[in-house]
């Protein structure tokens, strides 16, 4: 009796075979890649907005960042924002790093605005 593999399978299995077959910097890109996907699921919609907002820490960008640290800095940063909108941004701005090789520091800056405008617009509302 032949069984079919689900094709969750079928990808865990592609995913596995290219991990193996990159080099050990590109597999600690794809790990953080992957768990930022995972932390952008688990994020949950506020349930009542504060009375108050308040307003971002100031923490400075470092010279030398790269764009996994770059989203944690400015999660922190922002961290009134509702994580699920700007992380949905954000995830294509990481893809064209790790998938198309965008410079880090060009979409570091693009993060940086995507962050700004969102705070800006819950100013607004």
């Amino acid at each position: 009796m032949l069984t079919r593999k689900r094709p969750q399978d079928a990808h865990a299995q592609r995913l596995l075979t290219l991990y193996g077959e990159l080099d050990q910097p590109d597999r600690a890109t794809l790990l953080a890649l992957a768990e930022f996907l995972r932390a952008r699921a688990d994020v949950a919609s506020p349930e009542q907005p504060p009375a108050a907002i308040p307003a971002p820490k100031e923490l400075p960008r470092p010279e030398r960042e790269s764009v996994v640290a770059a989203m944690r800095r400015l999660s922190e940063t922002y961290h009134m924002l509702d994580k699920g909108a700007v992380l949905h941004q954000a995830s294509a701005l990481m893809g064209a790093h790790v998938m198309h090789g965008k410079a880090a520091a060009e979409v570091i800056d693009e993060l940086e605005r995507l962050f700004q405008q969102a705070y800006q617009r819950l100013l607004q509302d």
